[in-house]
């Protein structure tokens, strides 16, 4: 397994078990407390720092695909090889002054 993988499977399992702890202090009413409170948005904010960078690995991961590569390589197509308007072009080519 990659270094990637790894950090990938790391970082889903701390945001389950962050997640989790959010939800079992919620549960248990130990959120109510100044103590808890404070645990819990701990727990979150850990949670949401681990999902972006989830965010990221996989966000890298699918720019490296080949239907990304051939994505890319439509969107910097030359504007003089197609019309965006076809239909208004042919009919404007039938007309003459």
């Amino acid at each position: 397994m990659s270094d990637r993988g790894a950090l990938f499977l790391f970082s889903l399992m701390v945001i389950i078990a962050c997640s989790t702890l959010a939800v079992w202090l919620a549960v248990t009413g130990q959120a109510a407390y100044i103590d808890g409170l404070f645990l819990m948005l701990s727990s979150l904010i850990v949670a949401l720092a681990f999902g972006l960078y989830v965010r990221y690995i996989v966000k890298s991961a699918m720019a490296g695909t080949p239907a990304a590569a051939k994505a890319k390589s439509a969107a910097a197509a030359p504007e003089g090889t197609a019309s965006p308007f076809p239909a208004v072009k042919e009919e404007l080519a039938g007309k003459t002054r």
